[in-house]
């Protein structure tokens, strides 16, 4: 299993959005950034992530799945542009900021916080393991 983390504007598509979509989860539609994209063409099914708050509170708040691999993104009749499909999991018990994140030096590599523009990233399996624990969140 691999491991990501999706971000989002919350008053665009809030973790609220993405609970209310179930087990069938909703297209990660819209990513128009190739490093993204091609990091959504590595997503396995099962694959779990990061759902990220980017705007007000800038923080982690859940963990979604992947549950459809890479295909053609509805949003566009291009196809350059692919998605995957993502469903809620559980929310952070404690959301983790970006604050927490970027104060804390086991997290100088990730790419949240050497490329914040990037809406798609991965995540090691242990930046997983130590965020979850920093939320009080199962990994």
């Amino acid at each position: 299993m691999a491991y990501w983390l999706f971000k989002s504007e919350p008053s665009t598509w809030g973790w609220d959005d993405q609970v209310a979509k179930g087990d069938a989860g909703e297209e990660w539609d819209g990513v128009r950034n190739y490093q993204a994209r091609n990091f959504m063409r590595d997503m396995a099914i099962g694959d779990r992530g990061f759902f990220y708050h980017s705007q007000g509170e800038r923080a982690i708040v859940g963990i979604v799945e992947v549950c459809a691999e890479a295909h053609q993104d509805s949003s566009t009749d291009d196809a350059r542009w692919t998605c995957v499909d993502i469903k809620a999991v559980r929310p952070f018990k404690n959301p983790v900021t970006l604050d927490q994140i970027k104060a804390d030096g086991r997290f100088d590599d990730m790419p949240l916080v050497k490329s914040p523009r990037l809406s798609v990233q991965p995540v090691t399996d242990q930046q997983w393991q130590q965020i979850c624990a920093m939320g009080d969140t199962e990994a």
